[in-house]
C-alpha cells in the first residue's frame, strides 16, 4: 500500500535495473525512492532502515525524464545478459519469496507507528 495512506496498491518492481531491496539484519531500505506519479497521491517517498521519508513532488518534466531513464536502465541491464529462457524467468519474475513480502510489509508497518 502506498506509504502516504491513500490506501492505493504500489507495485515496486524489485529487479536488478529497477529497485532494490536491503535487509541489514535488522531493517529494511529500498532504492532509489518511489515516485507513485500515476496515482492520485503522486506522493514521493524514500524508505530507509524502516522509516518512510516524505520527499518533494517532481515537476511533469522530471517525471517523464525519470521514466525515461528508467527504460534506458532496463534495457541496458538486459542487453547485457545472456539471452536464454532461464535467465529472463530470474530477471523477470519474483525473485523474493511471498514470506519476504509478508515481512517487509510487518516491518514498514511497524516503523510508521
Amino acid at each position: 500500500m502506498c506509504c502516504c495512506g491513500c490506501g492505493e496498491e504500489v507495485i515496486a518492481p524489485l529487479a536488478p535495473a529497477q529497485w532494490s531491496l536491503v535487509f541489514d539484519g535488522e531493517t529494511v531500505s529500498m532504492y532509489p525512492s518511489i515516485g507513485n506519479w500515476s496515482l492520485k497521491c503522486r506522493s514521493h517517498y524514500v524508505i530507509r532502515r524502516n522509516q518512510v521519508l516524505r520527499r518533494r513532488q517532481f515537476t511533469a518534466k522530471e517525471v517523464a525524464d525519470n521514466r525515461a531513464d528508467d527504460r534506458a536502465a532496463v534495457e541496458q541491464y538486459d542487453q547485457n545478459q545472456p539471452n536464454d529462457d532461464a535467465h529472463h524467468v530470474a530477471a523477470r519474475g519474483p525473485w523474493l519469496p511471498c514470506v519476504w513480502v509478508h515481512t517487509v510489509r510487518r516491518w514498514l508497518n511497524l516503523s510508521q507507528r
